[in-house]
């Protein structure tokens, strides 16, 4: 089991003395959990309790995080699960599970453990068996994956970078904002142990997801479609692996969004399918 903080102990506690049945928030890269707080507030509004633990080693704050970048580097996917997994172990009752991105993919693993009462994919990375690779996703990526070293570190966007993977639907003014305000940086490993997920099926490749798990539980994917780093494509390919489950399989597709769907000015049209689908399976009193 992976250690879990003081900060992120004291949310789980906090959330288990309200009785409220809990919701989980799991981000991707280049986001920090903190990035989740309008999503906690929204979901606190309507009766859940709910916890945004960090990846491991995550810096408490924006600024520290560009300070010392390191602490994300080497950090994998399944790494990175385990320690979602350990928190949720500590909640009394099964929660929600809510992830974006990489969060995205991560929250379809807890799910595909049986861990989950109901879950939210937004834009998530692809995982093996979602086979398409759009130019766009590729050029997204092309950052860290550029350069093989990166698999070992951590690897910051620039401005123009971070325009075109995440706010393309947006005017510049709200891309610098988001840009200032959330960005930081992220661990190379998950891309590159995604861009191959699809090349070695026999492998034991951490870039999977159970999807056959008749405990899988309900799930919601959510796409913008206008998305350069995970496209539609993507989230089609990951909806119609999915709808193979005996389990609820849903898609929304979000016209006009981009990348920065969860943390831009036009977030409350994505929490709420997200939040109305959790009401139907995991209902607050």
């Amino acid at each position: 089991m992976t250690d879990i903080t003081e900060a992120e102990l004291d949310q789980i506690e906090r959330a288990n003395a309200t009785g409220r049945p809990v919701v989980v928030f799991v981000h991707g890269l280049w986001l920090l959990s903190s990035s989740w707080d309008p999503w906690r507030g929204l979901f606190e509004q309507n009766g859940y309790a709910t916890i945004a633990p960090g990846w491991p080693d995550e810096p408490p704050s924006v600024e520290e995080a560009r300070e010392h970048p390191e602490a994300f580097a080497k950090k994998m996917v399944q790494q990175v699960t385990d320690h979602y997994l350990a928190a949720i172990s500590r909640l009394t009752a099964k929660p929600a599970v809510i992830g974006h991105s990489f969060g995205g993919l991560i929250a379809q693993k807890i799910a595909g453990e049986g861990a989950s009462a109901a879950t939210v994919a937004i834009d998530n990375a692809p995982f093996r068996g979602v086979l398409p690779l759009p130019a766009s996703s590729i050029k997204s990526a092309f950052p860290v994956l550029g350069n093989p070293a990166n698999r070992s570190r951590a690897v910051a966007l620039t401005f123009e970078q971070f325009s075109y993977g995440w706010a393309n639907n947006l005017d510049e003014e709200e891309a610098r904002r988001l840009y200032e305000t959330y960005h930081v940086p992220a661990a190379g490993a998950p891309l590159f142990q995604a861009v191959v997920a699809n090349f070695n099926p026999f492998s034991n490749n951490e870039i999977t997801a159970d999807t056959k798990n008749p405990d899988r539980g309900p799930l919601l994917i959510i796409a913008g479609a206008e998305d350069h780093t995970v496209p539609l494509a993507i989230t089609r390919s990951t909806f119609h692996l999915q709808q193979k489950n005996p389990g609820v399989t849903e898609m929304v597709e979000i016209e006009g969004r981009g990348h920065s769907l969860t943390i831009d000015h036009g977030w409350p049209d994505v929490a709420q399918p997200a939040l109305d689908f959790v009401q139907r399976f995991l209902p607050a009193d």
